[in-house]
């Protein structure tokens, strides 16, 4: 018989957006969103990608956004959020994803017009089908500066299963 442990990490990240008249694009589970500035990070500030990296440090122990993302950044020059996810994944050591879940507060970019693009990019990113990744989004009636449109902010549930004996 076989026995499986299910384990589940909890992400956040969050940014600003920079001002208009930047030239850095919008970059959102690896999508670009042209309707508003780039968002004020080192790296592109993919939230959903960094919430997915977070999770995944809670899972592993290793640290990605503190550590090797930014090895990456600094002394590489990447500044593609999907490299550090794809490193990240390699920390899970055999764990095989289950669910992924965001919560996204935003009063910019609209997003509920690009959801199904966005479930597909980040299961084709995390290897599993487009029915593993949920997403959902808010404005969250403009009580924080992510809902009064100063930024983003996304949560992430990560639920991987392992194979025991």
């Amino acid at each position: 018989m076989i026995h499986w442990k299910t384990r589940t990490g909890l992400g956040q990240d969050s940014h600003r957006f920079l001002p208009p008249d930047s030239s850095k694009p919008c970059i959102i589970g690896g999508l670009i969103f042209e309707d508003v500035p780039g968002i004020s990070a080192d790296s592109d500030g993919d939230v959903i990608f960094h919430s997915i990296c977070n999770a995944i440090t809670t899972l592993s122990g290793v640290p990605i956004l503190g550590g090797i993302a930014i090895d990456l950044c600094h002394k590489d020059g990447i500044t593609d959020s999907q490299i550090y996810l794809e490193r990240a994944l390699e920390t899970l050591n055999g764990q095989i994803i289950e669910h992924v879940a965001f919560s996204i507060e935003a009063k910019r970019p609209r997003l509920q017009t690009r959801i199904d693009e966005l479930r597909e990019n980040i299961a084709r990113v995390l290897k599993v089908e487009k029915g593993q990744v949920g997403i959902t989004a808010t404005s969250g009636d403009g009580l924080t500066d992510f809902g009064c449109g100063d930024g983003l902010q996304c949560f992430c549930i990560l639920t991987t299963r392992e194979k025991i004996d």
